[in-house]
């Protein structure tokens, strides 16, 4: 491995530098996502959202005192502020949840982008020095030609592979980020209605009495 990296020319290290860099963010996203999905806890979630509908909040904020789940943390933040704007204060807390899955991703993307586009410069560079070796060797000696662009061709593949193996657990990432962002939609959504339901119904008793 270690004679095709050396093969590759001067462009392999900074090929290296972004294996390096998707590695540690793949490794610690994983970690992320880990950790969540031991958090959330959907049992927890429907008995949170029973004692909102019954009514009890003081109950239902004890429930989840020290609940780390992050559709629970948006729900709470809409329960504290919601004489002052329900609706803001659930948007701003998902805001925060997901820029807090969405960390790195964005310098994942730039290595998937970049590690390919990477490996071609090193191949074209590569071929460049190939056509001048022609030039001086002549067509006497055709597997100096051959071989120099074979060794071109490493950052290429080198590049490639990069990609592939970052653009798996990127899109994974996404698809986790996407479906958490679904759920906490639902039950802010769930959360509105119940809020609403409970005030117009204080409104009807009210004009009752």
């Amino acid at each position: 491995m270690m004679d095709y990296f050396y093969q590759g020319g001067p462009v392999m290290y900074p090929l290296l530098f972004c294996s390096l860099v998707s590695l540690t963010i793949v490794i610690e996203r994983t970690i992320f996502w880990v950790r969540e999905k031991k958090m959330s806890d959907g049992r927890l979630l429907g008995h949170f959202m029973s004692l909102i509908e019954k009514g009890d909040l003081e109950e239902a904020r004890r429930l989840v005192a020290d609940c780390h789940d992050s559709t629970i943390r948006v729900l709470v933040c809409g329960i504290v502020h919601r004489e002052f704007s329900l609706k803001d204060a659930l948007r701003m807390s998902a805001d925060e949840e997901v820029a807090r899955m969405r960390r790195y991703l964005p310098t994942l993307d730039t290595m998937i982008t970049l590690a390919p586009l990477l490996g071609i410069l090193g191949t074209v560079t590569g071929i460049i020095y190939s056509f001048n070796m022609l030039g001086t060797a002549g067509v006497e000696n055709p597997e100096i030609i051959t071989a120099g662009i074979g060794q071109a061709l490493l950052t290429t593949a080198f590049g490639l592979a990069i990609a592939i193996f970052s653009l798996i657990p990127y899109n994974y990432f996404l698809s986790r980020i996407e479906k958490t962002t679904h759920e906490m939609e639902k039950y802010g959504t769930t959360l509105e209605i119940l809020f609403e339901k409970a005030r117009r119904q204080g409104e009807i008793q009210n004009g009752v009495g």
